[in-house]
């Protein structure tokens, strides 16, 4: 373990107590260490959902402090955010979680992107007793041993496994053929070894997944990989890759004319706005994973859509939407703790228990076990009609009716 100077560990213990020490009235402070650059930036998100806290906005009514009157379990309190930017860098995430908790006094800290900066400041926030909020799909997965203040909100691979078991099952005992099954991954440990989790979990179900191709980074094409998937003649493709090699496999299939049944993407690129904009012709039909629908205009989560495209000038996407999912859940404990000791905090994110209904995201709620993790985390399946993703499954939450098989360029 790694040893602090006594003069930051003093200066950090004392920042803490100050921010016990604070007046009821006073902001409460909550920390974020994220990534830039990001795509999209997370402080737009962050900076739209405290404005939701801390300001009414009609028909939010029915999420936890979406009256916008602030945390009325600190007397009105309002919530202001402070940033500290990783810089793509274990050792600077670590700089920026200690500098947000000796001298921003944060009652929490906030991970917005990146695994392994995720990871470092969780380390920090573990061993200094300040509750500690992963709001990606990134780990602290790991990160929770010995740390009894790391929380992850979003689904994690098991997650997005079991969401792939059922929606295949849905189909085949909605009449269609779906036996077997191809994976499409980009050739990094991380995905290789998210394959492996995902054909395990499809092989115990009594699907066959027969082929793990390898996408190599930056191709410019791919034909031999689409060869594969055409000789592998599966029922179904599933693909993770970036906006790059995403793009470049549609073309390519587009080329070499072949369209797999069904083909669903692993979020990633495939949920890239851009992506979408210049390759919607190829991709007719294509399901995507995502923790985001706008749904219908007068929806909790398409009144904050508006909210923060009137702040940027875009939709929310899925990583976007659930960063302020994350802070949303926070300052929900945050109110419920009615206090800004840490101890009161962290009990109170042990406690949480949110429902769909109360959530912007396609989580099944909000519930955390012992290691800090959101058993209740999953995601919608939307597919791609014209230039929108709509929100196709699971059915108790769709926004439109499923197209099969996969049309890609017709």
């Amino acid at each position: 373990m790694a040893r602090w100077p006594a003069g930051l560990l003093a200066a950090t213990m004392l920042g803490a107590g100050t921010a016990v020490a604070a007046q009821t009235g006073d902001p409460v402070v909550v920390g974020v260490v994220y990534t830039a650059p990001g795509t999209p930036d997370p402080r737009a998100a962050l900076d739209t959902a405290a404005d939701i806290v801390n300001s009414p906005h009609k028909g939010l009514e029915a999420l936890p402090l979406g009256a916008g009157v602030g945390l009325p379990g600190l007397g009105g309190a309002k919530i202001a955010v402070r940033y500290g930017d990783a810089l793509r860098n274990v050792s600077v995430a670590q700089s920026q979680a200690l500098r947000l908790i000796g001298q921003q006094h944060v009652a929490a800290l906030i991970a917005a992107g990146g695994a392994a900066t995720t990871y470092a400041a969780s380390a920090v926030a573990g061993r200094r007793g300040v509750p500690f909020v992963a709001a990606g799909d990134e780990p602290p997965a790991g990160a929770v041993r010995e740390r009894k203040w790391v929380f992850r909100t979003a689904p994690e691979d098991a997650d997005f496994a079991r969401l792939y078991v059922r929606f295949f099952g849905d189909l085949r005992q909605g009449g269609h053929k779906l036996d077997r099954v191809a994976l499409a991954f980009e050739s990094t440990d991380d995905s290789i070894a998210s394959a492996g989790r995902l054909r395990d979990a499809l092989n115990a179900a009594g699907f066959a997944a027969v082929a793990e191709i390898a996408l190599p980074p930056e191709a410019s094409d791919l034909t031999p990989q689409v060869a594969q998937l055409r000789e592998a003649s599966p029922d179904a493709v599933i693909v993770a890759a970036d906006a790059g090699e995403a793009a470049v496999l549609l073309r390519t299939m587009r080329t070499l004319d072949y369209k797999p049944p069904l083909l669903v993407a692993d979020d990633g690129g495939f949920s890239d706005p851009g992506l979408v904009a210049s390759t919607a012709n190829l991709a007719q039909g294509l399901i995507d994973r995502s923790a985001w629908s706008e749904g219908s205009p007068d929806s909790a989560a398409a009144i904050v859509n508006s909210l923060y495209k009137s702040r940027t000038g875009r939709d929310l996407d899925g990583r976007s939407a659930s960063i302020m999912q994350a802070f949303f859940i926070l300052a929900d404990a945050l109110d419920r703790a009615g206090s800004r000791d840490p101890a009161a905090i962290d009990t109170a994110l042990r406690a949480t228990d949110l429902k769909p209904a109360q959530l912007i995201v396609g989580y099944d709620g909000v519930r955390f076990d012992d290691a800090g993790r959101n058993t209740l985390a999953s995601s919608y399946l939307v597919q791609l009609q014209g230039k929108q993703y709509v929100a196709v499954w699971p059915d108790a939450r769709v926004d439109g009716k499923l197209a099969l098989p996969f049309k890609g360029w017709e």
